[in-house]
């Protein structure tokens, strides 16, 4: 039995004290990784594939928001394109940059990104989530999600980067509870990124618009409801986002659910501000997220 089954079983038979004593040893070992300020969170629009090679007003948002942070020791990124059964963690010395995406130039297909990994933050990020299992994932490597942004912000690919992959068999509240188990990595450096977007219908694109600042109108309406939920701190209603009538926004989950990774590591007080905030081709939008200073 490993440890988390352990203290799932232990926590029916013996006092909180016991379990407490448990998390306090966690505590300890990961305090003992090096205090840094504490780093800002991100959900980044990542929109196109061919944000890659292009500099347009999305990739000029990534790289100001990343000249306004402190360069970070690592990066954790959540990313809308890789989703699996059970949660995972890559673990490789080097991951490789993957070309999941089709019909796109050529030269598109040539970038790569050879940021190194961290198979001790993986470690790491598997001993900090107690409410699921977590595996070390040695195949997987970087997605389009997390490298086509990273690389406008960290050019250099001189910061380590891990992903952490989506469990499709959570709910949306279970993915919030997660997410805020990884907190105490914003004090040891880890730049957290969520990677997706708000509104994301392929379906409803207006392809002739496909460079165009152009929204529907159900899609307008739904980014303005996103914003103010977003910016008054209404993480309920974030969750429960079956609920609000965004069907057409969200069709499917996987690339909203980043944010809910975001959102979850906002602690009180904290400051909120959008950028990148349009929509594209109708029904995209490249809305973008940053909580702290």
């Amino acid at each position: 039995m490993d440890r988390k089954a352990f203290l799932k079983t232990l926590s029916a038979f013996v006092p909180s004290i016991v379990i407490g004593m448990e998390l306090r040893a966690l505590n300890k070992f990961v305090d003992s990784l090096g205090n840094t300020p504490k780093m800002p969170v991100l959900f980044l629009g990542h929109g196109s594939p061919m944000n890659a090679i292009e500099d347009n007003e999305f990739v000029q948002g990534f790289k100001k928001v990343a000249s306004g942070i402190d360069h970070p020791k690592a990066i954790l990124c959540i990313s809308a394109h890789w989703e699996t059964r059970g949660t995972k963690v890559t673990a490789m010395e080097y991951p490789e940059t993957i070309h999941d995406f089709g019909g796109f130039p050529p030269a598109l297909y040539q970038i790569q990104y050879p940021a190194p990994g961290s198979p001790e933050l993986a470690k790491q990020t598997k001993d900090l989530i107690l409410n699921q299992d977590v595996v070390l994932d040695h195949k997987w490597g970087l997605d389009h999600g997390a490298w086509t942004v990273i690389k406008h912000m960290y050019p250099k690919a001189d910061v380590p980067v891990i992903q952490l992959s989506l469990n499709v068999n959570l709910r949306p509240a279970e993915h919030y509870e997660l997410a805020q188990e990884l907190s105490a990595l914003r004090k040891k450096g880890v730049l957290i990124i969520g990677s997706g977007n708000l509104v994301h219908n392929l379906g409803k694109v207006a392809w002739h618009k496909m460079n165009e600042i152009y929204a529907y109108d159900w899609a307008k309406e739904t980014m303005e409801q996103m914003n103010d939920f977003i910016i008054s701190g209404n993480h309920s209603g974030l969750i429960n986002y079956q609920r609000q009538g965004w069907e057409l926004a969200i069709p499917t989950p996987e690339h909203y659910l980043p944010l809910l990774y975001v959102l979850a590591l906002q602690d009180k007080g904290e400051t909120i501000q959008l950028f990148n905030d349009k929509p594209l081709a109708g029904s995209l939008s490249m809305t973008s997220v940053k909580i702290g200073t």
